[in-house]
């Protein structure tokens, strides 16, 4: 199970070096799109897998997705959220977000890069991210 989890981090990391692409203005400047279909079946929605590296010091500011998105901890870090304690976003932990729910809104504190995998399923046409203040 280990060396499938470890195969899923290398293949992310290299298609990530392999397929990366400019973000768009509205969209986080750490993210990299690896691959965007339209979703079969469901007239008006679209699949992107990406990966977002942020660095020590970089923030992550609170959004939402017009769809559902999934995704892995590829290498974890310590987090921290305003007004909280320090935690760590461990390695494989899952992630998982909701149609418009408001997520993410932390600043990387560990002294590693947080390196995160994820597939969403939007509304095509409509931005990626919707930045909440």
């Amino acid at each position: 199970m280990r060396l499938a989890h470890w195969g899923v981090c290398v293949a992310a990391a290299a298609f990530a070096v392999a397929f990366a692409s400019v973000a768009p203005a509205q969209d986080s400047a750490a993210r990299k799109e690896l691959k965007r279909a339209d979703l079969s079946g469901a007239m008006g929605m679209e699949v992107i897998s990406s990966v977002t590296e942020l660095k020590p010091g970089d923030d992550f500011p609170r959004h939402l997705h017009h769809g559902v998105e999934a995704g892995y901890v590829v290498q974890g870090s310590m987090i921290q959220m305003p007004g909280q304690a320090p935690t760590m976003l461990a390695t494989g932990s899952p992630i998982f977000n909701l149609r418009d729910a408001v997520h993410a809104g932390y600043k990387v504190v560990g002294r590693g890069n947080l390196i995160l995998y994820t597939t969403h399923v939007v509304d095509k046409g409509k931005p990626l991210y919707d930045w909440v203040k």
